[in-house]
């Protein structure tokens, strides 16, 4: 019979996770449990499959003199976590093992405007399932799934009704994606996440800035949400002077380029063509486009004013401009660092591009799928996923 919440066996668990392998001195050193106890535990978690036991002390290399202490480690591969980053353009799935080791990846593209929810249900469907099967793994293995969407979510997994964009990102989940657990989360918050750790302690705000602004939020170590899941929502940029939107980097680049090609301040050859992208925009600046780097210059000062938000705000130490546009926007990102040095706005946040790329919402899907089994793991029934 499985253990109870609240047992010796749980108590070991969690110990088993936040460690690598260990002897049962060790545990009890740090659970504060008895012998007997830790290793009757440790027995029972081996016949449920939670633990596994490694070669004794001495055959590893570790212990020389008596007794050879019998050594466990948490069985890693006991059940998977599935992250999934559904954007409304773009939808990215990971599979991981407990230890939020990666075993497989799969991207896939919604038709359209990427508004349809069957179409966007489908595709979610279908990118889990190729990442499943990249990581050669059954579906009734997973143990949790966390999906990350461009919408506010609240601490029950539901979206405010705002009768379009926020219903047509978050229509229900559950059905498509495997797991003995579903949750649905801010793609933002995901973000800040996956940037705790490189954050230390500090007070910081991740900010999806690709094609609209939405930041997550850490301060004093606390990711914020909100009553109805709304903390970091930038809706208050339609009354900011000088942003007026929530439109983020990409897409005002995307605009800018547009104005002025109809505007006829494009020359013949230039990279910047009525398909260019912020990438390409970046580059043409590089190059020493005069528009492109009217552009960044424009885009720097936009930056610029929503950190000046953030930090008025919330007293954070770091604003860290995260997703796919945070490499290619390193001139916006120092644009932005020079007008808030010259504004003298107290306090000035540290300004830093992410090294997640693309990828970080759904790594820290996966970060937070691992904490969501991490937090209660005898309630997902091994026997399941076996």
């Amino acid at each position: 019979m499985p253990p109870h919440r609240g047992t010796s066996a749980e108590t070991l668990l969690e110990y088993a996770f936040a460690v690598r392998a260990f002897t049962a001195t060790e545990a009890i050193d740090a659970t504060g449990l008895t012998r007997s106890t830790v290793l009757g535990a440790c027995e029972e978690l081996v016949r449920i499959g939670w633990l596994h036991e490694l070669d004794d002390a001495r055959a590893a290399g570790e212990y020389r003199l008596g007794r050879p202490a019998r050594r466990y480690e948490l069985d890693a591969a006991a059940g998977v976590v599935v992250g999934v980053d559904a954007g409304q353009h773009r939808v990215t799935a990971f599979v991981a093992d407990l230890r939020g080791t990666p075993l497989g990846r799969a991207e896939g593209t919604p038709g359209g405007s990427g508004l349809d929810v069957r179409e966007r249900l489908r595709v979610v469907a279908e990118t889990v399932a190729a990442a499943l099967a990249d990581a050669g793994v059954a579906p009734d293995r997973v143990l949790g799934s966390v999906v990350g969407i461009p919408a506010p979510v609240d601490a029950g997994g539901s979206s405010p009704g705002d009768g379009g964009f926020w219903d047509r990102m978050n229509p229900g989940f559950a059905d498509v994606v495997p797991g003995e657990r579903v949750v649905v989360e801010n793609d933002a918050n995901l973000a800040a996440l996956a940037e705790r750790p490189s954050s230390g302690d500090a007070s910081f705000a991740a900010l999806l800035s690709g094609e609209r602004f939405g930041s997550g939020l850490v301060v004093d170590g606390v990711l914020l949400r909100g009553a109805h899941g709304g903390a970091g929502e930038m809706r208050v940029l339609d009354l900011v002077e000088g942003v007026g939107s929530p439109e983020g980097i990409g897409a005002v680049a995307r605009q800018a380029v547009l104005a002025a090609i109809e505007a006829g301040a494009v020359t013949p050859g230039s990279r910047l063509t009525a398909d260019a992208d912020a990438a390409v925009v970046f580059a043409a600046a590089q190059d020493g486009d005069p528009v492109a780097l009217a552009i960044v210059e424009r885009l720097g000062d936009r930056l610029a004013r929503v950190c000046v938000v953030l930090a008025s705000l919330l007293d954070i130490d770091r604003v860290v401009v995260a997703g796919a546009i945070a490499r290619p926007a390193v001139a916006v990102i120092d644009r932005a660092r020079a007008l808030l040095e010259r504004w003298h706005f107290d306090p000035v946040p540290e300004i830093v591009a992410s090294s997640l790329g693309a990828d970080v919402v759904v790594i820290g899907a996966i970060a937070h799928a691992v904490d969501v089994v991490r937090a209660d793991p005898l309630a997902f029934p091994l026997d399941r996923v076996r």
